[in-house]
């Protein structure tokens, strides 16, 4: 998603001159290229699917059809992670303690699932900006609360530095997520302001914003984490830009700010 205006063929090939091992994928993009070309494409560059964004959205009426196909298409893909992002209120609702609730049966359909698919869904909690509209899971002890319901080897959690940054309580979480063999992805993207009008493409690049992000590193892998790092920027300007250059220069925010 941080380079969207690149084709799937060009994003392998960039990353793969870049050294970069993974890439996480967006549904929309692979449904476009095809579901079987973009897993070959991927696995015949020795690249490996980081992840699958995304599922959840518990609010709609076909989202556990939708889930199931998400849960396949990861399967195919060879990667391990769905993405959730559970969706907000129910339309006409206020009441978010029966959006997680919804959100909590909703997963307890999926997992067996995706468990029967070696997928695993990692709930990510979202800004509580996003709370109404986009994701009832404000929080990585709310995303917890959750998971710990059901096996680890089905359900963790998302660490995102953009969405839980702010939260004193956030590293202790991240701590219990990790002893506990839940944190199944870790994402990055630093928070710049004054934000857009829009907020949803306000994700700034590494190193431009508020964020300690190697202190993040640091937290994630002490609680034993070991697998991908992934940069996801929603932003216009970048999205405006030539993509192999932001492609290039995530790189080498990465390398300067985090590696």
């Amino acid at each position: 998603m941080t380079v969207r205006q690149l084709s799937l063929p060009e994003l392998v090939e960039h990353c793969v001159r870049l050294g970069v091992p993974g890439v996480g994928l967006w549904r929309e993009p692979v449904a476009e290229y095809g579901l079987e070309a973009a897993a070959k494409l991927v696995r015949d560059a020795g690249l490996t699917v980081t992840s699958l964004c995304r599922g959840g959205f518990f609010t709609t009426a076909d989202s556990l059809d939708d889930n199931r196909a998400a849960i396949d298409e990861a399967a195919a893909l060879g990667t391990d992670t769905l993405v959730l992002v559970s969706g907000g209120l129910a339309p006409g609702s206020r009441d978010l303690a029966a959006a997680r609730a919804r959100i909590t049966d909703a997963i307890a359909e999926l997992a067996p699932y995706a468990g029967e698919r070696g997928v695993r869904l990692a709930i990510e909690p979202l800004h509580p900006m996003y709370a109404a509209d986009r994701c009832a899971v404000s929080t990585l002890d709310q995303a917890l609360e959750i998971a710990e319901r059901f096996p680890a080897s089905q359900v963790g959690v998302v660490v995102d530095t953009y969405h839980v940054w702010w939260d004193d309580r956030a590293p202790a979480a991240v701590a219990r997520a990790g002893a506990a063999g839940r944190v199944h992805a870790f994402q990055l993207a630093d928070w710049t302001t004054p934000l857009p009008a829009g907020v949803l493409t306000g994700r700034g690049r590494l190193g431009a914003g508020a964020i300690d992000l190697r202190r993040w590193r640091t937290l994630v892998e002490a609680a034993g984490y070991t697998g991908p790092i992934e940069v996801e920027l929603f932003n216009d300007e970048l999205w405006a830009g030539d993509g192999v250059e932001v492609l290039e220069e995530t790189v080498a925010d990465f390398v300067r700010e985090v590696g």
